[in-house]
């Protein structure tokens, strides 16, 4: 692993946030032909992996949150 970490969002300053607040410029339109063009896909089934590891690595992992696996 790289060592570097990601940073955390403010979560409290973005519920905070009104709609008028978030800037939405670099957003492009959502047209007609965008709806046209678009398709319905479905996750993909997931499998069981089983690995071994560090624990370490483990305790990493389960620090992110209760999503870690």
């Amino acid at each position: 692993m790289s060592g570097r970490t990601r940073p955390t969002p403010d979560w409290a300053r973005i519920d905070a946030m009104t709609d008028d607040e978030i800037d939405t410029s670099d957003i492009p339109p959502l047209t007609e032909e965008f709806f046209k063009r678009a398709t319905v896909r479905l996750p993909r089934h997931t499998v069981t992996v089983t690995i071994q590891g560090d624990p370490d690595v483990l305790a990493w992992f389960k620090a992110q949150g209760e999503d870690y696996e």
